[in-house]
């Protein structure tokens, strides 16, 4: 199995509350004259007390169409990422030199040569490292990263593999738009990174991760899932505007979940003679308030399940595909699963799809 060596989270320099960051999207995504009764109701209903950006508040007004902003997201990930896979390299006891995978995943930005290339000679990567950059799968890109990066291990159990997700989700809000999925979005996205360095089975990695009982051994991954739901293409996505990522966001997202995602998980569990009951830690993704009441009421946990991810929205807000990889890291220091149990990491995203991946703390 694949075993997780580190988890480490970054996020952008610039931290506000949340009125703050409201009195700023009154100003540049509202068009003059706007009554922003909806927006500041919106905003309050995210649950989010404060958000990392990656310009000062100031500086959004500028962002004047897709090649602006496009051109800050190639720089702030860049730097963003580079923190993010050093530092977990360094939690990991590992080199630049020891990584022979690099998946990069975001949904904010685009560049080519993509983020991870660029990363390449910065980071001090050898020349024959093998990258697979991962655009589209919006907030499910950690969970799938991890399992794309756990079938690559499988087949080479030597290796060391790192995942990185930079998601720089403030660039993406669009100005003069008073759509509701613009102002719901611009009410719940922040801005931050976060890797994972993840070992094949044959591999010794460096200290183990903090939190852990046995310093020697992270978390492996036994298994992982895909469900892509039938009709739900224009669930969530983007619209691809001269203006830049125009966020999709239908109010039936909750809805999708309750409707799938018990037997899922169900299924997924079966499989490996789990019950619901066995898993000791839900490592989810936190996509909005009502998501997370739907993922609690679909699965029938107990209140208490999604606190870390609960806290994570509150704190930082939804931080697409590397949120639920902050979760991860936050569940291993905080929670410290009984060694050996079961753990579920879950997280939905466009298409409109879920990834499940099986732990074993």
């Amino acid at each position: 199995m694949t075993r997780i060596a580190a988890v480490h989270g970054a996020l952008a320099p610039h931290r506000h509350t949340q009125s703050e960051i409201t009195d700023m999207v009154a100003r540049t995504c509202l068009p003059e004259g706007t009554d922003r009764r909806v927006l500041d109701r919106l905003h309050r209903s995210a649950k989010v007390r404060s958000r990392h950006m990656t310009l000062p508040l100031e500086r959004y007004a500028e962002l004047d169409g897709f090649g602006a902003a496009n051109d800050v997201f190639v720089a702030a990930a860049t730097d963003l990422g580079a923190k993010a896979v050093r530092d977990a390299l360094d939690l990991a006891g590992l080199s630049a030199a020891d990584v022979d995978l690099l998946v990069f995943t975001s949904v904010t930005g685009i560049a080519t040569p993509s983020i991870d290339a660029r990363l390449a000679g910065r980071l001090g990567l050898r020349p024959d490292v093998k990258r697979l950059p991962l655009f589209g799968l919006g907030c499910a890109g950690g969970a799938a990263g991890l399992a794309r990066m756990h079938d690559y291990l499988l087949g080479r159990p030597d290796h060391v593999a790192v995942l990185l997700s930079v998601e720089l989700c403030s660039l993406t809000f669009q100005r003069d738009d008073a759509s509701v999925a613009n102002l719901v979005a611009t009410g719940l996205f922040g801005d931050g990174a976060a890797a994972v360095v993840a070992c094949g089975a044959n591999r010794q990695g460096g200290p183990g991760l903090p939190g852990l009982r046995d310093k020697s051994a992270g978390p492996t991954i036994v298994d992982t899932r895909s469900h892509l739901y039938p009709d739900t293409g224009r669930v969530m996505g983007w619209d691809i505007k001269d203006s830049g990522f125009k966020v999709v966001l239908d109010p039936r997202v909750p809805d999708v979940v309750r409707r799938y995602l018990a037997d899922d998980v169900e299924g997924f569990l079966g499989d490996h003679g789990i019950k619901r009951k066995d898993v000791t830690a839900w490592v989810c993704h936190p996509g909005g308030p009502k998501v997370l009441q739907a993922v609690t009421e679909a699965l029938d946990l107990p209140d208490e399940a999604l606190d870390v991810t609960w806290r994570h929205l509150a704190d930082v807000g939804n931080l697409s595909s590397s949120s639920v990889l902050h979760v991860l890291r936050d569940t291993l220091a905080e929670r410290r699963p009984p060694p050996g149990t079961p753990g579920v990491l879950l997280a939905m995203g466009p298409g409109f799809a879920s990834e499940l991946v099986l732990l074993r703390w």
